[in-house]
């Protein structure tokens, strides 16, 4: 399939349209569809809806991007991921429907996924958009639930623009005809273009700062909207910036009906790898734990994202903090490197295995010299860590950069 169908980006939703056409549209016969679309955030904000709405007896399918491990995460069928001979049944119907036809990776297994969530039951669709919104794969299905937008910044330029309000333009794009929406925190200039959107199709919106709020209190998450106010547990998602998160989350819940519980839920059940998540098994753990050191991990690759890290490691106990880094060429490397060169006593860089996008460890140790950080290459993550904790044992190490690096940690130290 891979050899067939490459992996390129192509935003149009023409070939999606023809194919879904050929399968006698399945997106039009899933379970009610709750679509998210964002540069930050979504797929945090996604984890925590399904953990409210499984807590309060639901059954979700789930389709996010990309995978870390396995590509079968990328899809879950009322809870579960996907099996191998279900998702190639699934993926072969699709590609006899195709024929000879030009379809992208992201497009075909798209269908395959809305081919299996219209034929196996399920009480709710959680939907993530790949890459933008108003031209991503996921965005035909005409009439969702509801719609989520999380944090917009500045993130896959060369394909949505070089601006906020241009990349917003793009998000908005999952915006439906009378469909409502629930909005995070957002840029002013990313709002205004929400907002016009919105007006422009009739869009009742649900948003942070204007019809919910949500702070941490001693400890506690605090979230208040029309309703009333809830006093929850944390998010147990790791970092600041799942306040917010947890916030969207919750309004979407409040959105649907659903009680107290299934927002505590959210908070306490949601899992989401790779997003500042502390690794405690395996062997890499291992060669940290015996120097008497911590390791995690995130896969966040903007500079929005390294901001969010920065806040997060500001809220653990002190620790001298190391970073282990590989990066695409498609990604703002300065603008990632600059907020961490004010808590990370070194970086190792190393390139990422597999994927032809990555940048060499020798050019990422050039972008973190010149935002300031001690850099070396390193050949490969547990190179860079056994040199790491010969210097510095007791030390915090974090992997960074990247998702696809995020992946191979997970696939590597099991």
């Amino acid at each position: 399939m891979m050899t067939l169908h490459p992996k390129i980006i192509d935003l149009t939703l023409d070939r999606m349209h023809r194919l879904l056409a050929q399968l006698d549209h399945p997106e039009r016969r899933l379970p009610p569809v709750i679509h998210a679309a964002g540069t930050n955030g979504k797929g945090s904000t996604l984890a925590m809806i399904r953990a409210g709405l499984e807590g309060a007896g639901h059954s979700t399918h789930v389709y996010t991007s990309p995978h870390l491990a396995r590509f079968h995460e990328r899809i879950r069928l009322a809870g579960e991921v996907i099996d191998e001979d279900v998702l190639s049944d699934f993926l072969d119907e699709c590609l006899a429907a195709n024929g000879p036809d030009s379809i992208t990776y992201f497009e075909i297994t798209t269908c395959a996924a809305f081919l299996a969530f219209e034929r196996i039951k399920a009480d709710f669709t959680l939907l993530e958009t790949g890459l933008g919104g108003r031209l991503d794969a996921t965005n035909v299905v005409d009439q969702p639930r509801l719609t989520v937008i999380t944090r917009i910044d500045l993130d896959h330029e060369q394909y949505l623009g070089d601006t906020i309000a241009r990349i917003a333009f793009e998000k908005a794009g999952i915006l439906k005809r009378g469909v409502p929406c629930v909005v995070g925190p957002q840029h002013d200039d990313a709002m205004q273009v929400i907002e016009a959107q919105a007006a422009r199709l009739g869009v009742p919106l649900i948003a942070q700062g204007q019809h919910w709020h949500v702070w941490e209190e001693r400890g506690r998450l605090v979230y208040q909207d029309e309703t009333g106010l809830l006093d929850l547990p944390m998010p147990i998602l790791v970092g600041a910036h799942q306040v917010q998160n947890a916030g969207t989350a919750i309004a979407a819940l409040r959105h649907l009906g659903k009680d107290e519980a299934a927002c505590e839920a959210a908070l306490t059940n949601a899992v989401w790898p790779a997003r500042m998540q502390r690794l405690k098994a395996g062997p890499l753990v291992d060669l940290a734990e015996a120097a008497g050191s911590e390791l995690w991990l995130d896969g966040g690759h903007n500079p929005a994202a390294a901001a969010a890290v920065v806040e997060s490691l500001s809220r653990l106990p002190p620790r001298p903090t190391h970073m282990i880094c590989g990066m695409l060429n498609t990604k703002d490397t300065g603008g990632f490197m600059r907020p961490l060169a004010g808590v990370a006593e070194s970086l190792h860089a190393v390139s990422i295995p597999g994927i032809s996008a990555t940048l060499t460890a020798e050019e990422t140790v050039a972008h973190a010299r010149a935002a300031g950080l001690d850099a070396e290459p390193a050949e490969d993550v547990a190179s860079a860590l056994r040199a790491i904790l010969s210097k510095s044992p007791g030390a915090r190490v974090l992997i960074c950069g990247s998702l696809y690096l995020a992946g191979v940690v997970l696939q590597s130290n099991r």
